[in-house]
């Protein structure tokens, strides 16, 4: 990637980030976290102003080095809180087991190379009845659009930084080791299924 492209390439993940439908799914879980909070993929810090001040105490971002926390460390002395951030993998993170109270992952499970390894990690991380704070796109339940969405896959991955349409969130947060105590899955409204199918919820480590 040149300059040109790391200088761009962030403003325009972030601006795509920032769409009202998208904020509207992240206000749904991030204000929920709460105690010390991990933010797996904390990116541009998109979910930084959904963060109820008084709940939390300490967030820790985990994002790879790709230039998009650069316009995260400028907005972080806005919060009400300390923000350290790890640039390292959410595979294999160097967090000790039960640091988090909280773990938010907000459009990020689908790039994630290894996500069952990550979800592993999550799991390892959150303290025991620690919770997973989750807004994700992904694998439609519809067979028609599922099968679309297995063939758009690898050409999509290539243009979208990795993106898999196709991943099944509930079935892969649930293998991980993990329950659901609240779970909404649903189309996005004027966005095509195969990209806007959607699992917001709030699991609990079993």
């Amino acid at each position: 990637m040149g300059w040109i492209g790391r200088a761009l390439m962030p403003r325009l993940v972030d601006a795509a980030c920032g769409i009202g439908a998208i904020a509207a799914q992240r206000r749904k879980v991030v204000p929920l976290a709460a105690g010390v909070v991990v933010e797996i993929g904390i990116g541009t810090g998109r979910n930084l102003p959904f963060y109820d001040g008084d709940r939390v105490r300490r967030l820790i971002g985990v994002n790879p080095p790709d230039h998009l926390t650069r316009i995260a460390e400028k907005r972080a002395p806005e919060a009400p809180f300390g923000i350290d951030i790890l640039l390292e993998s959410a595979e294999a993170m160097s967090l000790e087991t039960g640091t988090a109270d909280s773990v938010v992952v907000t459009y990020t499970l689908c790039s994630i190379p290894r996500v069952e390894a990550a979800l592993e990690d999550i799991r390892r991380v959150l303290k025991p009845g620690g919770r997973l704070l989750l807004a994700e796109h992904g694998r439609s339940p519809r067979p028609g659009v599922a099968r679309w969405q297995d063939r758009l896959t690898p050409a999509w991955k290539l243009v979208a930084g990795g993106c898999h349409l196709n991943r099944d969130v509930k079935a892969l947060v649930e293998a991980a080791g993990f329950g659901f105590e609240h779970i909404e899955r649903f189309a996005l409204e004027r966005v095509p299924e195969t990209l806007g199918h959607h699992t917001v919820g709030i699991a609990r480590r079993r």
